[in-house]
């Protein structure tokens, strides 16, 4: 007789958590997360999931209580005897922390890998880290998606004739270049130079954009500024139209004012954080089916691999519907 499967959601994935359970076919499973006065919180199981598959989904933005609140559901999960604990994170928060790139300072993602880990974590379900090498921080398998798999279908819609994809920095060169080669299209760089965090002091694009339809592809919006600045500096360039693609919309600051008051004609994001407020340029994609189909798949021990690219790609030379 094989496990029951169970799906959980913390207090700062309602939303999408509602979305990959009904997808999948069952109801959320019965959480309460108590919150006491001063800061402190304790999930507690409201039915028993001894012996289960426990799918714990949480993204860590803001990640400091997010982060905690899904350790201590980790714990709980482990000491009611849970029998595999799979950690879904659409977001995961500190990816941008994942070397030393000037001294003294912490790898943060590594050790969220860790403490993870610690906590009783048996595999990790997560989307579009910012460096994908983090996965090698884990010693427990990770499926790491590609919201590619979201993305081509919708730009495939929009039917734009002179179709041009732009890296909004030199980090996401890899990410853009695949989604060209599947169009068949050409790609642009716009490469940044910056002064100090969350500020660009110089942008120049390698490539041709004259007369274009551009899209923008990128795995973060944090303030909005290199989209902005992107977007700007591309029209001026000579591009037809500009709009960008972004997985994980973190938007702080003043990034919705930098969205709206910039030369792009649209964002769109998907549903890895909630949005703080709506706005007439910003589109939000689910990424629900993605997921119920890794969590069925990890439950029922099948390949994932139909969801990357790649597979993408060689199913389109066959001729095949991706």
């Amino acid at each position: 007789m094989n496990p029951s499967i169970k799906i959980f959601s913390g207090t700062g994935s309602q939303t999408v958590s509602t979305k990959i359970a009904q997808k999948f076919g069952i109801p959320l499973g019965n959480i309460n997360i108590q919150k006491f006065s001063d800061g402190e919180f304790q999930p507690v199981f409201m039915e028993s999931i001894r012996g289960d598959y426990v799918f714990l989904i949480q993204s860590t933005c803001a990640p400091s209580d997010n982060l905690m609140e899904l350790l201590l559901m980790i714990d709980a999960a482990r000491r009611a005897s849970a029998y595999k604990i799979i950690v879904v994170m659409p977001y995961y928060g500190y990816a941008r922390q994942d070397r030393k790139d000037k001294p003294r300072v912490a790898i943060g993602s590594k050790l969220i890998a860790n403490l993870l880990v610690a906590a009783g974590a048996h595999r990790i379900i997560t989307m579009d880290l910012h460096a994908p090498q983090i996965q090698g921080y884990f010693d427990i398998p990770v499926d790491h998606l590609d919201s590619s798999a979201i993305f081509i279908p919708y730009i495939e819609k929009l039917k734009l004739e002179n179709l041009t994809f732009a890296a909004p920095d030199v980090g996401s060169t890899n990410r853009v270049r695949e989604i060209a080669m599947y169009f068949n299209s050409e790609m642009v760089i716009c490469d940044k130079h910056r002064k100090r965090a969350n500020e660009i002091a110089s942008m120049v694009v390698i490539g041709d954009v004259n007369g274009r339809d551009v899209v923008l592809i990128d795995d973060i919006c944090d303030t909005g500024g290199t989209l902005a600045k992107a977007a700007n500096l591309l029209k001026d360039k000579g591009a037809r139209s500009v709009r960008a693609l972004c997985t994980h919309p973190v938007l702080s600051g003043k990034a919705y004012e930098n969205i709206e008051n910039s030369m792009l004609e649209e964002l769109v994001v998907c549903d890895t954080i909630p949005l703080k407020r709506e706005s007439s340029k910003i589109k939000v994609l689910s990424v629900s089916d993605l997921f119920a189909i890794a969590i069925r798949n990890a439950y029922e021990n099948r390949s994932i691999t139909s969801l990357f690219i790649h597979s993408q790609l060689k199913a389109k030379q066959r001729g095949e519907k991706h």
